[in-house]
């Protein structure tokens, strides 16, 4: 009996640290892992790979199989803007018993089932939270936030970087009586492919970083945001658009250098997706602000 018992728990042991690897996996270069609670995004970006990924894998099995443990609510934001978002108590499942990763395709979607995972991970790891998602859009409910930084900081171990497009969400998070987890393993970052406007963010004592991808113009007109005191960047990420969209924009050499040149001579670390590799002619320069 104990020698079955030490089998057991020697496969058990065997196949955690094969889903560890498995869920460790992941394209993105400047972190270790993505974590996905929460799914879906309204942006509408042309160029967005997570919605392509969604659609694909989308779906689930529907024939009642699942369980009685998928909600959907109405959000309204705002005067006027209604949005659906649903919350998953468990994980769906496809015809063929595998789980769905995006059951509702990229409609916004809490997978609550997710919240512990961050805690299978001992090593520390630096982690994107929702690679897949705009965790801070107007349509993501306050209390999902609140859970998601419940769960990171069950796993202290670890470095967090979010990441979003509506940027006043921070803003909005921190001034409702929300507070933004500070110090050293959390850091938060602005998403602009150089057409929108930068938001100052250090009064809110937090690290900020950056991310100008996909480029899809001179970043001129906001080159003096990088080294201004008001937004106090830390790291700066950029990245060419990939897939195959019709008018997929390959950015000039120039526009990198821009940026390059002006963080360098203020000392902000500077980190070139591989995206880049065709356009920059060179070694890409891979900094990391910890």
């Amino acid at each position: 009996m104990r020698k079955v018992t030490k089998k057991l728990k020697r496969t058990i042991k065997i196949i955690r640290k094969r889903e560890l690897r498995i869920m460790n996996k992941t394209k993105i270069e400047w972190c270790d892992m993505s974590w996905n609670p929460i799914t879906g995004c309204l942006c509408n970006c042309e160029y967005c790979y997570a919605k392509v990924i969604a659609r694909r894998f989308g779906g689930y099995d529907g024939n009642g199989s699942n369980g009685n443990n998928s909600t959907c609510i109405e959000i309204i934001a705002g005067k006027a803007d209604i949005f659906h978002v649903h919350v998953l108590e468990n994980a769906l499942h496809k015809q063929d018993k595998s789980k769905a990763p995006y059951p509702f395709g990229f409609a916004p979607t809490f997978h609550k089932y997710r919240l512990n995972e961050p805690q299978a991970f001992k090593k520390p790891q630096t982690i994107f939270v929702g690679s897949m998602a705009d965790v801070f859009g107007d349509w993501i409910p306050e209390d999902w936030i609140q859970a998601v930084f419940e769960a990171c900081k069950a796993a202290p171990q670890h470095r967090y970087l979010f990441l979003t497009k509506n940027i006043h969400g921070y803003q909005d998070y921190e001034d409702s009586g929300g507070c933004l987890p500070k110090g050293d393993k959390f850091w938060y970052g602005q998403s602009d492919d150089g057409s929108g406007e930068l938001t100052a963010l250090k009064e809110y004592g937090i690290n900020t970083f950056l991310s100008i991808e996909p480029i899809l113009q001179s970043y001129q007109l906001n080159l003096n945001c990088l080294t201004s005191d008001m937004f106090g960047f830390g790291w700066v990420i950029i990245g060419a658009e990939t897939g195959r969209r019709k008018n997929k924009v390959v950015p000039k050499r120039g526009w990198i250098e821009e940026i390059v040149d002006t963080c360098t001579a203020n000392n902000i670390p500077i980190f070139m997706k591989n995206s880049l590799t065709g356009i920059w002619g060179e070694l890409l320069i891979q900094e990391f602000p910890w």
